[in-house]
Order: C-alpha cells, then sequence, then structure tokens
C-alpha cells in the first residue's frame, strides 16, 4: 500500500524539483572542470576557488506551518533517495513573544527529520513598504546569507496555488502590469517553488496523515495584513459570486501572464539596444515607434539601471517617463524614487541620479 495521496503528491512536486536541482548542480561543476582543464592546459595557473561537493546542499525554508512542514518532510524524503544533502532554515521575525521559542522547535522537527544543517536565524524587521513587505525582504536577506554560508545549491519555499492566488489578485489591485499578474515564479535563481501546483489543503492533509506538527501562525487570520484579509474575506467571497474554480483560474493566469511578460522582456531587451545613440543615451524619435509595452519596458529598465529601485517603482512612474515621449509639451524633468531625475534635451532622455 501506498502512501496517501496527498503525500504523494508533495513528494512527487518535491523529487522534480530536485531532479531540475542536481541536473543542475552537475552541469555547472562540469563546465567549471572542464574551463580549470583548459586553463591548465594553456599553460595558467589552477583556480583557487574551493572544491564543489560531489552531492548539492538544498535547504528548505521552514517557518512551522503546515506548507512549509510538508515540504520539509517530504525534502528529507526525497533526499535519500537522490544525490542530494538536505537542509533547513527557519528564519525568527521576533514580531510575535515567544518566537524565538518557536524557533527552536522548528529546528528540533527539522533535525528529527535528519536534515542536516539546521539552524535558526533571528531578524530585525524594518520598516520600509510595510509591514509584510518588510518582514519578507528581513526574511530574504536572511535566507540569502544561510545559502551563501552554507554553500546551498538551492532554496526551496513552500508557496502553493492558494498563495499564487492571493499575488495575483494583489498584483490587479495594485495595478502593476502583466509582470505583477504572473505571481510567483516556479524557479527564481537559487530560489525553487514546488508547491505551485498545489492547494495548500493538500500540504495540511499530509501533515495531518504523517502526524507532523504545525504552527498556525495568527498574523495570516489577522485583518490588519492585506493579505490575511484576502485570503479569508476576498477570495471566499470571490468563490461565493462566481463559484468554486476561482484559485485554479488564477493560478492559471499567472502562467500564462508569466509567459507573455517573458516574451515582451526579451523583445525589450534587443529593441533597448536599437534606441540608444552614440553616447549610450535614449532617442526619443526610435522610442516613440516601439510598441507602448515594449517601451515602457526599455524605460523602465533605463531607470533601474540608473538607481530607481524596483521595488518603488510603479506604473504610473513610468507613465510619466513615457508621457516625456509621446505627449511632450516641453515639460520639465520626472523624479522617481532613488532620486533619478529623467528629462528629454535634445531629442534623447537625460536618466541621472542626483
Amino acid at each position: 500500500m501506498g502512501p496517501h495521496p496527498a503525500v504523494a503528491a508533495i513528494r512527487l512536486a518535491v523529487r522534480r524539483v530536485l531532479h531540475d536541482v542536481v541536473t543542475e548542480y552537475n552541469r555547472h561543476t562540469e563546465q567549471a572542470a572542464r574551463a580549470e582543464f583548459a586553463e591548465a592546459g594553456a599553460g595558467g595557473r589552477r583556480s583557487a576557488l574551493p572544491e564543489r561537493p560531489e552531492t548539492p546542499l538544498v535547504l528548505v525554508a521552514c517557518s512551522g506551518g503546515a506548507d512549509s512542514m510538508a515540504l520539509a518532510s517530504a525534502l528529507a524524503f526525497e533526499a535519500r533517495k537522490l544525490p542530494v544533502r538536505a537542509g533547513g532554515i527557519t528564519v525568527d521575525h521576533a514580531l510575535q513573544p515567544g518566537s524565538g521559542l518557536r524557533a527552536d522547535e522548528v529546528v528540533v522537527r527539522l533535525a528529527e527529520m535528519r536534515l542536516d544543517p539546521v539552524e535558526a536565524v533571528a531578524v530585525r524587521v524594518g520598516r520600509d513598504g510595510g509591514p509584510e513587505a518588510a518582514a519578507r525582504d528581513a526574511r530574504y536577506a536572511a535566507l540569502d546569507d544561510a545559502a551563501d554560508r552554507h554553500g546551498a545549491a538551492a532554496v526551496l519555499l513552500g508557496h502553493t496555488r492558494d498563495d499564487q492566488a492571493e499575488t495575483v489578485l494583489l498584483g490587479l489591485a495594485r495595478g502593476s502590469g502583466i509582470r505583477s499578474l504572473s505571481g510567483m515564479a516556479a524557479a527564481t535563481g537559487r530560489y525553487r517553488r514546488p508547491f505551485l501546483q498545489l492547494d495548500r489543503q493538500t500540504a495540511r492533509k499530509a501533515c495531518l496523515v504523517q502526524s507532523i506538527p504545525v504552527w498556525d501562525d495568527p498574523h495570516n487570520i489577522d485583518p490588519a495584513y492585506t493579505r490575511s484579509r484576502l485570503r479569508h474575506e476576498g477570495l471566499p467571497a470571490l468563490e461565493k459570486a462566481l463559484g468554486k474554480g476561482v484559485v485554479e483560474a488564477l493560478a492559471r493566469t499567472a502562467q500564462l501572464s508569466r509567459d507573455d511578460a517573458d516574451a515582451l522582456d526579451t523583445w525589450a531587451t534587443e529593441a533597448a539596444r536599437s534606441v540608444r545613440d552614440d553616447d549610450g543615451r535614449l532617442e526619443c524619435s526610435k522610442l516613440s515607434v516601439l510598441p507602448p509595452a515594449v517601451r515602457r519596458r526599455v524605460l523602465r529598465r533605463a531607470v533601474i539601471d540608473a538607481g530607481s529601485p524596483a521595488g518603488s517603482l510603479f506604473a504610473r512612474h513610468i507613465e510619466e517617463v513615457d508621457r516625456l515621449i509621446t505627449g511632450w509639451r516641453g515639460q520639465g524633468a520626472i523624479n522617481l524614487p532613488g532620486r533619478v531625475e529623467v528629462r528629454r534635451q535634445g531629442g534623447r532622455l537625460v536618466i541621472r541620479q542626483s
């Protein structure tokens, strides 16, 4: 008799990701070995870089909630059958009384799953961007640091299809464009999200049938947080009005939007090379003939490269810059986040950080 369907589902999702990680790791190891061999053959000195371990280390980011505990259990199970080392990291945001003790409990549970290394990392959450964004920034900074210290090839995150649906709706509410509607990527750099095709109930059921204790973060039901209100009020209201299947449809929209956004980004990257003068400045006449979606991407990338932080740059900012091209009336400079200034001068856009 096989495992419960929920357990089988989470294990399969993690197995697929681990196969990808191992394949990518081996390819990079082989490329590095060839490069070093070629360098030695050409009479150069051998690299002083440390030897890469034979098997990649994969860390799971675990809060102690059902999604991440299910992910940790699946990683522990699958790693024993593959050339993979598995560890776990829990981040203590210090936002609630007793958070340090809970982090220690998570470390014990991860160690009981035979994950190694395991550790709890305490962070200080700032205020920039609001409490949710600030906590997220602190968390990812801690995960990046842990991954670097341990030499991890990948970090697994427990986001589910329900999280993806919420992310799409939040992007829609902000009016941030198709990239925002594309939600979370299954893979971004070292980060992997194996559960994006699984619902939250599957992860919770997997924990239940395996008798894995989970912690329910009270912030997840606190109406002070936008995502919490969306989860407990917004999405249920949509399903009541539109019928079941809203979450699945939103997750599907995310994937379709991501495909379109990736294609437009590629187009914009190619177009950006053809709209600059010999000094590298953007020529307004050439920009004006580009499709709006491509032109705005070229502009967004240009101002980010000049120093404007991507997280603070919204559609309205790019629209103001775009009007220097499409609605030129001699208006003055546009001031953007990060002290970046954009002005039109001599038919070119001058973008600089003050």
